[in-house]
């Protein structure tokens, strides 16, 4: 079993996981059962990876991002901090893969914006970027960009409603019940109305 408490200082790396060389893992940070993380790959601190995530290579995580269990996010998606990808969640990296055929030059970027909420065994299908506090449904199928605060459900998902920073759906006052942050939309677009 490999030891990484002299390399990752101030984080928690199972010891059924794997880290490639050449990788940063913030402190705070706890990698649980079964995981490995790919060359190149950047995680911030104060994140959490459950059991059996892949992640890389060279890819970039912000701080404070729960990944649930069974995630792998490949090369060509960036995770903004504040992220939750619920269980099972999927992010391909290439339209039209076919195992006889090499297409790591055609991967398409994918944003997954700051705050933003993957739900269990959604689908990100690849070059559609998610916005910031973004709520994505389990079991949807991302096809297309989502727009910040939007909560998307369906197969392909559509965009059904909109979400607060606090993670609760919008009525039609547009106020957060939780936290009493109130919201403007404009021209389809949700704004933190700021005083």
């Amino acid at each position: 079993m490999p030891d990484y408490t002299d390399r990752f200082i101030g984080s928690f790396i199972h010891e059924t996981s794997y880290v490639d060389e050449n990788t940063k893992i913030g402190t705070g940070t706890k990698i649980w059962h079964f995981c490995h993380l790919l060359q190149g790959t950047v995680i911030g601190k104060n994140c959490s990876l459950g059991q059996n995530v892949v992640i890389g290579p060279n890819v970039c995580v912000g701080d404070r991002v729960k990944i649930q269990n069974n995630v792998s996010i490949y090369s060509g998606v960036t995770i903004a901090s504040d992220v939750f990808c619920g269980p099972s969640c999927v992010f391909t990296n290439v339209i039209n893969p076919r195992s006889q055929v090499e297409r790591k030059d055609e991967y398409k970027p994918t944003l997954v914006g700051k705050g933003a909420s993957i739900g269990a065994n959604a689908t990100i299908i690849c070059g559609n970027s998610i916005g910031e506090y973004a709520f994505i449904a389990a079991g949807a199928t991302v096809t297309k960009p989502v727009a910040a605060f939007s909560l998307v459900v369906g197969v392909p998902a559509v965009h059904t409603g909109w979400m607060s920073k606090a993670g609760c759906r919008l009525t039609g006052d547009l106020v957060c019940p939780i936290d009493g942050t109130k919201y403007i939309e404009i021209d389809g677009k949700l704004c933190e109305l700021t005083v």
